[in-house]
């Protein structure tokens, strides 16, 4: 019984979506994603990562992104981000350390954007952040390639 738990539980928080390309997530204005960790397979070709701003706040007052980093690179690019401003996405133009970042948006916006597979390596320690101002401390999760 306790297997079946753990497994449903598993299953709920995306860990056990191991063969998934796509990386979906939604923020809020509570600075908040919905989710501390997401799953995608070391075999996808391309990753899209998928972001729902599910809140009402302008870009320009609560404004999120999904930027993913090396686990330890991820403090320093969010750093680096804040000084390229809202008009370069809060990611610094030409920054090695991003694998990928999608553009900041506001309340009841979408964006997308989709990178090579093979940027990341299974096993590897991998952040999904927002690199919007004072929103790091909040809005980080773990990213995991199986």
């Amino acid at each position: 019984m306790r297997t079946v738990l753990f497994m449903l539980a598993l299953a709920a928080s995306g860990l056990a979506q191991a063969d998934s390309c796509s990386i979906n997530l939604k923020a809020d204005d509570a600075m908040k994603f919905d989710q501390r960790a997401v799953t995608v397979s070391s075999t996808c070709k391309t990753i899209t990562i998928n972001l729902v701003h599910t809140g009402k706040l302008p870009a320009q007052a609560m404004g999120h992104n999904v930027v993913i980093a090396a686990t330890n690179t991820y403090q320093a690019v969010a750093q680096d981000g804040m000084s390229a401003g809202l008009a370069a996405n809060y990611v610094k133009p030409g920054d090695p350390r991003v694998i990928a970042s999608t553009k900041i948006i506001g309340g009841g916006e979408t964006t997308s954007t989709s990178f090579a597979g093979d940027k990341l390596k299974s096993g590897g320690a991998y952040k999904f952040f927002c690199t919007a101002p004072g929103h790091l401390g909040m809005m980080t999760g773990q990213l995991v390639v199986k």
